[in-house]
Formats: C-alpha cells, structure tokens, sequence
C-alpha cells in the first residue's frame, strides 16, 4: 500500500479529482469527511489529510511514500525530496510587491523607495536594510541574499499586504493568483521570484523499496494529467 499525503484546504479538491482521474478512488466522500485516513477501495492506496506546509515533512521522513503539494511549500521546506512532476493545477507565482510606484528599486544600490512611517519601529532601521514581511522567510532570505540586498524579515501567517501600508514594512513576499487582493490594496508586483503549481512529491527510499508501485502511480497520473 502507498501512502499519499494530500494537502488539507484549496488543494484538496483538485487533488482527489487527479487521483480519480488516475483510478484512485475511495468509499467516502474524503473532502466532506472530518476523518484524517482513507484507504481505496482496491486497497492499494492511503491518503492522509495534513496540512499543506507539512506534507514535505511526513514524505521526507517516510511517514508519506509520496505527496502532493505546491512548489512554494516544498521550496520554503527545503525538504530532502525528489519531484518527478508538475501536476498541473494550482497554478501561482511568488512574488515581491510594495506601493505603487517602486518597481525596480531593490536591485539600486542607494537608498531604497520605502514605505516607512515616523514614530514606528522601522524608523530607525538603516537607510539601506530593506525589511521584507512574509511567510516565506527562508524563500526570502535566499532570494535577497543572492542578490546581496540586506533584509530584515518580519514573519507573518495572514493579511500580508496590509504591512507596508501601515509602516510595517517596505516590501512583502507573497504567493498571488491574479493579483487581484494586492491592486485592491495599493500595491503592485515588483519582482518575480518563482512560477509554482502543484508537484508530485517522493520519499527517496520508498522509491527504492517500493519502486513498482510508485512507477505505477507516476504513470497513471502522468495519463491523467495528459
């Protein structure tokens, strides 16, 4: 038996509709259910509902055979992982906004366009530090650091693009769709860092030890994906 780990919230439904696609189907309505294990009705698959930020973690340390999720969870992760497919579905980009009007600034070597507010705290940072808020840090951090752009990262769980409209920040890094949320909030894309969908995830020793089976799920859901 393969055991899939699948991401609980936007993912779910996309998922369970690829894997009936590619034959794997289950007794019970899984998305409705409020049960965190189901088997399929062949017997030869288990999905396990976790979140989606730790689905890397239970395939990396073999809790999960394999995984689905998206590109941004598992490059924020850095999990030990193989990633034979892109899954087609979920499509976003991570990216580097702020206020209109600041596009390009971060790569200058003066001081940059910020949004910082007298009397709070990012007043006395450094003309030259950007502080960046997320909930990528380490996406991040790599990011800035290649570029050899000093940040301060302020890490955030929600409402990330209220940050530099109150002084909270110069510049958020965040996952957006059509960029809708972020124009209706005065702020724009500045930079791109990534293109992401939804990925198949796998242990590298189940690769080995179940290495049939695994092959097997890869090909029906190459056809699927088709």
């Amino acid at each position: 038996m393969l055991v899939i780990a699948l991401c609980k919230g936007r993912f779910l439904d996309p998922s369970l509709e690829l894997l009936g696609r590619a034959g794997i189907c289950f007794a019970e309505d899984v998305a409705s259910s409020r049960r965190l294990i189901f088997d399929s009705k062949d017997g030869q698959y288990r999905v396990v509902l976790v979140k989606p930020a730790d689905v890397p973690t239970y395939v990396e340390y073999g809790a999960a055979d394999v995984g689905i999720a998206g590109r941004d969870v598992i490059m924020e992760s850095r999990a030990d992982l193989l990633e034979p497919m892109d899954l087609n579905f979920g499509h976003c980009r991570i990216v580097v906004a702020g206020k209109g009007g600041t596009a390009g600034t971060d790569s200058d070597s003066g001081e940059p366009v910020n949004s910082r507010v007298p009397g709070t705290a990012s007043e006395s940072l450094p003309p030259n530090l950007l502080r960046i808020a997320t909930k990528y840090p380490r996406i991040t951090m790599d990011y800035y650091t290649a570029r050899g752009i000093p940040v301060e990262i302020i890490p955030l769980s929600g409402s990330i693009e209220l940050a530099p409209l109150i002084g909270l920040a110069d510049r958020i890094v965040d996952v957006v769709e059509t960029g809708r949320t972020l124009k209706e909030n005065g702020l724009e894309v500045l930079e791109v860092i990534a293109s992401c969908s939804a990925r198949l995830l796998i242990n590298r020793a189940g690769y080995q030890t179940k290495r049939d089976e695994v092959l097997g799920l890869i090909g029906a859901l190459e056809k699927a994906v088709q």
